[in-house]
């Protein structure tokens, strides 16, 4: 784990699908299937794909929202001891929670429309281990709000009376008010307008540089991605099929699919229009393989390992090796 602050080490989840009460036979869903990657502290990995990839359900279990059905998920603190956080106790998790902080896709949800922005701010102090007194807190969250752009008179105002863009300033808000050292944003911006994503992907990289923050960024916007993350890996299907830096992966993308991403974001017509499949069955061959225009039978049959042809460029594909 060098360098590294959490590791998926070939971590799988399914889930059981509930067909109904005269169903003979229950199904599974294969939404993340040996997926493995870094990290590293004060840099940002970005998961890229389409909905239904399981980037999510990938994001969810590094917080244990999810548990694994295998593989495990690593975490080394400050103080570089690594440990498995599926061993650890209630404290442990609570603790681990409070250092790596996940923000919501949508703030409209997430934050409770009951409360005060102060509220919803401060209410992870409660159940910390900090031990703050009430002027203390007022201090804190003023100093914080004030950090990601909005006014300390906005902690008394509720989440409706803000716009999409504060709203996701003030989740980030109660994230950071825990001092974390990661941060899972989540399609942090995808519901925003362009000119208000490009005001919080500024506040992140701000937030990255002066707090030393580590980042795990799940969007479906490689554009975005290649401009906020050091590192890049595209998922499909739950499997993990390219990983590269973000400055290179736009000019040497090898994956078919990553390749059909970067069209797409380029406004460039698709190969093919059929729609990501739901796995409902462990497969062997190449998750890619029912869409890809240069498949053939080794591809829909046996799922290729990795290759690295530049350095820490990596890439899952047969016509590659």
């Amino acid at each position: 784990m060098t360098d590294a602050v959490i590791e998926a080490r070939h971590v799988c989840k399914s889930f059981s699908l509930e067909a109904g009460f005269f169903t003979k036979h229950d199904k599974t869903v294969y939404a993340v299937n040996d997926v493995s990657f870094k990290i590293e502290r004060g840099k940002t990995y970005g998961l890229v794909g389409e909905s239904g990839c399981g980037k999510t359900t990938t994001a969810r279990l590094l917080i244990e929202m999810y548990k694994p059905t295998s593989g495990s998920v690593l975490y080394a603190s400050a103080g570089g001891e690594v440990r498995d956080i599926g061993t650890f106790s209630r404290r442990d998790m609570r603790s681990y929670r409070e250092r790596v902080k996940y923000i919501f896709q949508d703030p409209a949800r997430s934050l409770n429309p009951r409360m005060s922005v102060y509220e919803v701010i401060t209410a992870g102090l409660r159940y910390s281990e900090k031990r703050l007194k009430r002027d203390q807190e007022r201090e804190l969250a003023s100093a914080i709000i004030t950090e990601v752009g909005l006014s300390p008179a906005d902690l008394y105002r509720r989440p409706s009376e803000f716009s999409g863009g504060q709203r996701q300033r003030i989740s980030i808000a109660r994230g950071l008010i825990m001092e974390p050292e990661v941060m899972i944003c989540d399609e942090v911006v995808s519901a925003l307008d362009v000119s208000v994503q490009g005001q919080i992907i500024n506040l992140l990289e701000s937030l990255r540089n002066k707090r030393s923050l580590s980042f795990l960024f799940i969007t479906h916007d490689l554009k975005v991605a290649c401009y906020f993350c050091d590192t890049i890996g595209v998922m499909y299907r739950g499997v993990l099929v390219e990983e590269a830096p973000a400055a290179d992966l736009y000019r040497t993308a090898l994956h078919p699919y990553t390749k059909m991403l970067f069209d797409g974001a380029a406004g460039k017509p698709a190969p093919s229009n059929t729609e990501v499949k739901t796995t409902l069955s462990v497969e062997h061959g190449c998750p890619f393989a029912y869409r890809c225009p240069l498949a053939d039978e080794k591809c829909r049959s046996e799922l290729p390992g990795f290759t690295a042809p530049y350095g820490r460029h990596i890439v899952r594909c047969w016509a590659v090796q």
